[in-house]
């Protein structure tokens, strides 16, 4: 592959009409990932508080971003060659250690969180300046403004780990807030001023795979916790009940991402002139409330599974409705990008399980996760037969 691109060093070789399949290394790059997702949403379940749903929060913030920016950069480098390998297998050491210390990030293992997380971000962009060949100015450019970013951030995080109780939480979420704004900002630097949208240009049905793998992580990870909590409770028709409606639940979201959204994304993409600007708002940002509601109705399966009688608390009420609630809001604005209009079941689907939310409380958890499955599976059915014979047109 190197012989193939002597000038572009370790970039991708990019075939016209042809996408960038996803490397064996990168889906193993993703393993560390699957264990991040269950980490997370066992330490949501845990501190189910408002001070530890911000905590969650920024936690997983933190790990998509991380995640992410791995995603753009392996778009760019060939991680066929062995030096690209050995920098996803290193970012694999440093993603088991953050995964490792996310249920006690804000407690003893703070400093081994921010450590692994500022090496992660700085470390990669540093290989990836040292990667991009010097007659590359743009990505040269776009790497410095980067790596300059990160190296800022990168002290509020460590910062951080030194710090206890909330000042801990207010230095990684500014760090986090800078490093969010940071692409909406080109990230600007002085003399380099904002990188330009040629420098952001994608393989876009590469980061289109990478992105929807994401999605099967985040799904995989609420079927297998799904199925080891319901193998460890009695069967009983309840309980049965629950497991068929997380797993019914689980399938409708993918139906809804993957059916017409994830194939549409992937063109729609691949054939734009803006392909930089349309990742960075599709891919990067509008993604993470989608994994964010997989996470969160994942901590409401686990609920329900445990206690389906009875009256629904505030935490399987704020789960069961908010879980399919982000899903559907990221969804949405993700098929807008794409699309250009609005899908009139996602909206729907939104007021129903807002309407929902008012007597949600008066439901056991059993029947009111049956109810936020019955409005995925409708949303899923609807737009499946609205977009089947036009879909190019507006969804009716």
């Amino acid at each position: 592959m190197a012989a193939d691109n002597p000038r572009g060093a370790m970039f991708r070789v990019i075939v016209p009409n042809q996408h960038s399949r996803v490397t064996y290394a990168e889906l193993f790059f993703d393993l560390v990932f699957v264990f991040a997702v269950t980490q997370i949403s066992h330490t949501l379940l845990g501190r189910f508080t408002p001070l530890g749903a911000v905590q969650v929060t920024l936690l997983f913030l933190a790990v998509w971003w991380v995640w992410v920016y791995t995603a753009w950069v392996t778009n760019w480098l060939n991680p066929e060659l062995t030096p690209v390998r050995i920098l996803l297998f290193l970012m694999m050491l440093g993603g088991l250690v953050l995964s490792t210390t996310i249920p006690t990030a804000f407690e003893g293992r703070g400093l081994w969180f921010a450590v692994a997380y500022a090496a992660m971000q700085v470390g990669r962009t540093a290989f990836w300046l040292i990667a991009t060949p010097a007659h590359r100015t743009l990505v040269r450019h776009n790497a410095i403004r980067i790596l300059a970013w990160l190296c800022v951030s990168a002290v509020p995080w460590v910062l951080g780990g030194f710090a206890e109780g909330r000042a801990r939480l207010w230095l990684w979420a500014a760090a986090i807030a800078f490093e969010y704004v940071a692409p909406a900002l080109r990230f600007w630097v002085p003399r380099l001023g904002p990188s330009s949208v040629e420098a952001w240009a994608v393989e876009g049905g590469h980061m289109a795979e990478r992105c929807a793998g994401f999605i099967i992580i985040a799904l995989g990870e609420a079927v297998v916790v799904n199925g080891a909590t319901f193998a460890e409770l009695s069967w009983t028709a309840e309980n049965i009940f629950a497991f068929l409606s997380a797993l019914v639940g689980s399938i409708a979201m993918w139906w809804v991402y993957f059916h017409k959204g994830a194939e549409a994304g992937s063109e729609q993409i691949s054939k734009s002139a803006e392909s930089g600007r349309l990742a960075r708002l599709a891919y990067t940002y509008l993604h993470m409330p989608i994994v964010a509601g997989i996470i969160l109705t994942a901590v409401s399966d686990e609920l329900v599974l445990k206690h389906p009688t009875g009256h629904s608390d505030v935490r399987t009420v704020l789960s069961a409705i908010g879980g399919p609630l982000l899903f559907l809001v990221g969804t949405i604005l993700f098929k807008h990008a794409i699309r250009g209009f609005l899908q009139l079941s996602h909206g729907v689907g939104i007021v129903l399980l807002l309407v929902l939310s008012y007597f949600a409380a008066d439901f056991s958890p059993l029947w009111l996760s049956i109810a936020t499955t019955a409005i995925m599976i409708a949303v899923a059915i609807w737009e499946s037969v609205s977009l089947r014979s036009k879909p190019e047109e507006v969804e009716v």
